[in-house]
This record gives structure tokens, sequence and C-alpha cells, in this order.
């Protein structure tokens, strides 16, 4: 990293007098930046029309603008540049933008993983708004150079403050503030006329859940924490960083009676991300930790022994991120769960993936409606009765069009909690297959931007009558959701790993074959081999299965478990679903291409059994006719199914999980 220096500042409010201090890392910055300055910074900046008093909202088309940069000028028109923009606001008060612009892994992310579609806009919300533009640019400029220096052309640094665009950027970033923070430490002590208020940053969340309290703690001084202290006495353990990692600091400081854990970062170092590695992550710690800078103040005072006392606050701040798709329509960000540039990278993604899905849904298809805008919630969840289209049999592909959206159009009016989404069909009361599932999402946490095109062609079949009733619903004590869907039904091959050349096939008959159910020591015992035979005139068999595994028993099984699910036909071929990506720390970032609703406020990132929040459930679909005796004549095949965990039976102590999951084969002629 190249040299650095603290900048330090005095911010003094009018309404209470405090003294609020404030250091980041900074490089340093010579002779441009004072020619930067100098220049007349009540620049006339042009913007095509002016919002409404109450402000643009996420969902909305955005205007036409202008800034200056420091390379020229950066001019916007909706839709111009092909690709998504992000709008970044940087301030010196955050603690987690520092942590996000000091860390090289961040900014190596943002310079690697920038989707080549994607534009970035980075603004200043202080009155350095020229410091702070040269040194952003200064910090992705030096990583680039080692890796990918085209990504720089795509990156443009404006050096006026937000406040002074002139533009309506600056209504986004203030109006839409609800979820916007800076978290801040506050220390006292008997004999200062003032609080010292400084930044902080607080521990990850996934191995340190405990959040700080309303309440004022002593402090006290106990070294770098990495070995244990007689007794803290239930104070806030103040402790100097490096010689041991964050979590063996925090984990002594647990040990010693301390009530949490102030890091202190060393002088001319940045804040840092105070992360698990490993399997530090296995260990729940009980106490929360943040980090924030040395404040000379503090450390003179626990040095001659006087009282110090430390609080915990949050500031409502502006919005530091907003996106605007490639159409030109304003989008929220979502939740960092963490200071990483990786959060721009996935938002960035998904609107790409949008752009996709949008070309999708042009292709050629009879669209029949079935939910607009309508709210889900509860035992009854929505219904709908459509009538299907006329020459159902003239087409072999359906998809599920569906999307969820929020009651509001903010992320803030979103469900707190994911939840599985079930759509029931029932075309004939009469039939067995009344109220089958024919699709399967899992809501996001606090996100209201999903919308998946998913391919059901297999259970064509069961749209055998001129209407047909539809429900979706979910766990009735869930929060609303805004749900849409459309049934898109077209001709074309069936594709993939199920099919080859160029022969048309379509599926005219399903059989059921197994549901789920606990996951427990007698899950497999509850299944028995079924017997069938192959209807007359078929040229293919599919093995159809919706699978997904939840809840968490004393193995943390079946949510985040490795579980693996097999069909055994004839005795002999086994044909195995193995969710191997369960549990890993960001398998389901991964698939934020293919539709999973990135920076949700919740545990997104981790990989799940068979699922990611804010995604559809995609089918597990099997060729398996050449597994089969063909012979019509006689039931002469079987099917076995078992689900293992790691490679046996489920047996769990307490807690079993559970497995959803609808199957069947699917006949094609």
């Amino acid at each position: 990293m190249t040299s650095l220096r603290s900048r330090s500042s005095m911010v003094w409010f009018l309404v209470l007098t405090v003294r609020v201090t404030e250091a980041i890392v900074k490089p340093k910055l010579i002779g441009h930046e004072a020619a930067c300055e100098s220049h007349d910074n009540t620049v006339i900046l042009r913007s095509s029309k002016t919002f409404t008093a109450a402000g643009p909202e996420p969902g909305d088309m955005t205007e036409a603008f202008t800034v200056p940069t420091l390379d020229g000028e950066f001019s916007y028109q909706p839709g111009a540049l092909g690709g998504p923009l992000i709008v970044h606001a940087f301030t010196n008060k955050s603690g987690a933008l520092e942590c996000l612009w000091s860390s090289e892994s961040s900014l190596t992310s943002l310079v690697q993983d920038l989707p080549d579609s994607t534009h970035v806009l980075f603004l200043s919300l202080d009155d350095s708004a020229v410091s702070d533009a040269l040194w952003m640019r200064d910090q992705l400029q030096r990583v680039a150079m080692h890796s990918k220096k085209e990504v720089l052309l795509r990156l443009h640094f404006c050096p006026v403050p937000v406040f002074a665009l002139g533009n309506w950027i600056p209504l986004v970033l203030y109006y839409w503030t609800a979820t916007s923070r800076l978290a801040q430490a506050v220390f006292t002590s008997e004999g200062w006329n003032m609080p010292i208020i400084i930044k902080r940053v607080d521990a990850r969340y996934d191995w340190l859940m405990t959040r700080w309290s309303q309440k004022s703690y002593e402090l006290m001084d106990v070294g770098d924490g990495c070995d244990p202290y007689p007794s803290v006495s239930g104070a806030v353990a103040w402790v100097s960083e490096g010689n041991c990692s964050f979590f063996t600091k925090v984990q002594n400081m647990a040990s010693s009676n301390a009530s949490g854990v102030l890091v202190y970062a060393l002088p001319g170092n940045p804040l840092q991300d105070m992360n698990c590695v490993e399997d530090e992550c296995n260990t729940t710690l009980s106490i929360p930790a943040s980090m924030v800078h040395l404040e000379p103040s503090v450390a003179q005072a626990l040095q001659s022994g006087q009282l110090v006392y430390a609080s915990f606050q949050s500031t409502p701040s502006p919005k530091y991120f907003f996106g605007i798709d490639q159409e030109g329509i304003l989008a929220e960000m979502g939740g960092f769960l963490y200071p990483s540039f990786s959060f721009v990278n996935w938002q960035a993604q998904w609107f790409d993936f949008y752009a996709d899905l949008q070309t999708k849904l042009q292709h050629p298809a009879k669209v029949v409606p079935v939910f607009d805008k309508v709210l889900m919630q509860g035992e009854t969840g929505a219904v709908a009765t459509v009538n299907m289209p006329s020459g159902l049999l003239d087409f072999n592909v359906l998809e599920l069009d569906a999307s969820l959206s929020c009651p509001g159009k903010r992320d803030l009016s979103c469900a707190h909690w994911d939840h599985t989404v079930q759509l029931f069909i029932c075309c004939d009361h009469l039939s067995p297959y009344c109220n089958t599932e024919l699709g399967r999402w899992i809501t996001a946490f606090r996100r209201g931007i999903g919308r998946w095109l998913t391919d059901v062609s297999p259970l064509l079949p069961l749209l055998d009558s001129n209407r047909c009733t539809l429900t979706m619903k979910t766990v009735p004590w869930a929060m609303p959701w805004i749900v849409s869907l459309n049934l898109r039904f077209s001709i074309g091959n069936q594709t993939g790993n199920i099919t080859g050349g160029d022969e048309e096939l379509r599926p005219f008959r399903v059989m059921s074959l197994y549901s789920g159910g606990t996951f427990d020591k007698n899950y497999n015992k509850r299944y028995q081999p079924i017997k069938f035979h192959i209807p007359a005139s078929v040229k293919k068999v599919e093995l159809y299965a919706v699978i997904t595994a939840h809840g968490s028993d004393d193995h943390r099984c079946g949510e985040f478990c490795i579980t693996s699910h097999h069909f055994l036909f004839n005795s002999v071929f086994n044909n195995t679903l193995v969710f191997d990506t369960a549990g890993t720390p960001l398998g389901c970032t991964t698939q934020v291409k293919h539709g999973a609703v990135p920076n949700e406020h919740g545990t997104w990132l981790y990989g799940r059994g068979g699922w990611c929040d804010g995604l559809q459930v995609d089918p597990w679909r099997t060729d398996v006719t050449k597994q089969l005796d063909m012979n019509a004549s006689s039931p002469s095949n079987t099917v076995e199914y078992f689900g293992l965990f790691e490679g046996h039976d489920p047996n769990p102590s307490k807690d079993p999980g559970y497995i959803i999951m609808s199957s069947f084969l699917v006949f094609y002629k």
C-alpha cells in the first residue's frame, strides 16, 4: 500500500456542543490537489428537469444529468450507457466506508469483478470533495495497475460535494435515509467539558451476534487482549490491535467477564473489518465488539487512572449508494453486511440478469395472466382461476414468469424473514393431482426486486382442463408480499441435459413419486419402492424433482448441511442430487447472476440445501429412459428414494430439519 496519513477534523454541533474527532487513512496529496482545490466549485450543473418536492422513489425513471469529473465531465442519459450506473457517495464520517476504501480485498474486488456493463460515479458528501475524489481515484488506479486497467474508463470521480451538485442526486441520497446510520462511540469522563464522539465499525455479525445496549459502560485498558485478563468486571475492554486475531481478543475478553470490546487502531492504521477466519467462525461469541481510532484523550485519561465511560449510538446519515438500471430506473442497493465493494458488484450482476430477463420475455409466447400485483398473505394466499389457451396440446414449453415485490416502494416495507413460497394448481377437482405444486420460490430478506422465469414444461400434463385454479402462498404468519405471475406457453425443443437432436417432444403424462418430511432417523423408513410400467408410444422418460432442505438440528442440518437425494431405478441406476454448497460462506452469491436477490438484510450469502434466499427453486431434471425396461406390457420397473446426511441416514438428537419435495416421472412422446 502507498504511504498513508491520517486526517482529522472537528465538527461543532449547534444544538449540543460536543467534540467529534474523525480519522481516515488517506494518501498524501501533492501538487494537483492544491490546483484542484483552487478551482471555483460553484459550477452550474445541468439536469433535464426537477423531481417533485417529495423526491424520487425506487422504480421511478431517472433524469439526465451532467457532473464535472477529475478527467472532464460525465453526462448521463437514461438508457444510453448500455448498462447500469452505480452512484457512491463517500463521507469521512463513516467507519464502514473507511474500511471499504482501505481494504485491499475490497478495492481489488471492484477492479476485478465489476461487470463490464457497469459504470460507477464516485461522489463525496463532505466539503473535502476535491481531496476525496483524488484519493478515491488514486486508490483504484493503484490496484488497477496490477490487474485490470480498462475498468478505469468506467469509473468517474466528481470533485464537487453532493450538496453543491445542483441536480436531483442529493434528493435521492438525503431522501432515502431511513436505514443509513453513522455508527459512533461516545466517551465521557469527569472534568471533560464535552463528550468525545468517534466513528466505529462493529465486528462482523456472523460470529458476533450481540449488539451494544443503550447504556454507558466503564472503559478498562487491558493491553492487547491477546491473553485472558484477571477480570474486566463487566466493563468494556479497551485493547490495541495486533499480536493476535480479533477473534482471540474478543474470546479472551468474554472469558474475563467483559461486557464488550473496543479495539483501537494503531496510529496511522485504518479501521478494519473485524471478521472471523476459518474455524473461528464456528464459535459464537456472546459480547459485542467494535473497532475505533485511537483517541489520545481517552488513552491519556485511562493511563492516569481516570474513569472513562463509553456508550454507543447511531446517527442518521445520507445514503452512500444507489443504482440506476440499464433502462434508467432508480433502484436501492440493499444492505452491505460488511465493508466490501463485492456488494456493488453483486447488485451490478443482478442488473445484468434483469436486463437479460427482459430480453427473454420478448420471445414469442402465449401469455396467460394469473396475478397482477396481488396481495399474498395469510392462510389463503393469492388465488385466481384462469382460462387455459386453446390448442394447449400444441405447446411443449411452460414457463412461470413470477415476481415478488413489497407493499411500499422502499425495501423498508418488505418482509423481514425468508419463507418458502409455493404455487399450486388444480384443473380438475376430481384428479389426484389437484393442488399439485407447480413452482417454488424463496422470499428475500427485506428486498422486493425479485423476478424469475422458471421452466416447468414437464408438468404441462397437469393443465388438462379449460380452466385452472392457481394458488400462491407461504406460511400464514409471514408479512405480506405483492405477487405477479404469468404463465408463458410456447413451442421449442426440450433441450439442455435431457434430450438431443431437433425432435420436438411433449410431456403427456406424469406419475407422482415421493414427497419429503421430517429429516430424522425415520425419514427413509417412510418410503417404499414403487413399481410402474411404461405407457405405449413413449419416447422418453424423465425424473423431475423439486427438493429443498430446511431447519437446523444439532448438526446444523438441513438448511446448512450437505444432504444427498437418491432415486434408484431397477436397483441398479442411482441418480443423485447433492447439495454440496450448503453452508459455504458465499454459496448463494454465485447465484446472483441467475436471479438471486443480492444485498439482502440477512444471511443471504450462505449456500443452502437446494435453495437461496430471493431465488426460484429450479427443478432437477434427469433423463432416465435408458435405465428402464421400455416394454409397455408389464410393470417391470421400480424406483426407490432415500435421503442421506454425509452419506448416512439422518439421526439428529434434537430439532430435526425437514425436506420439502415434489417428484414425478414424466412421459414424453
